[in-house]
């Protein structure tokens, strides 16, 4: 898979305010109410990023997920990482 250019990477980015373009890879932070409902949504993010075999570097604190995706096959963003991300908010941010 093709590394984006930086004007790609933005315009796609459009559709992710939650998530911001620094040092070759895509950053997010989510807080939630408390630990389990933080923990509950890693869960689910892991059975994605398996089925997508497609991995994030990612931290947890207490009530918050901080997320880091890049490819690092290709050096940087590639489409696969927007795939990741679309999942990702489906299951963080879920439509009412």
């Amino acid at each position: 898979m093709d590394k984006l250019s930086n004007t790609d990477i933005e315009k796609k980015l459009l559709r992710y305010p939650d998530w911001d373009y620094f040092d070759d890879a895509l950053h997010a932070e989510f807080e939630f109410e408390n630990f389990k409902d933080c923990f509950s949504a890693m869960s689910r993010i892991a059975f994605e990023c398996e089925a997508q075999n497609h991995h994030p570097n990612w931290t947890n604190v207490y009530n918050v997920l901080t997320i880091s995706l890049s490819t690092h096959d290709a050096g940087g963003v590639t489409d696969k990482d927007f795939k990741l991300i679309e999942a990702i908010e489906a299951i963080v941010e879920p439509e009412e």
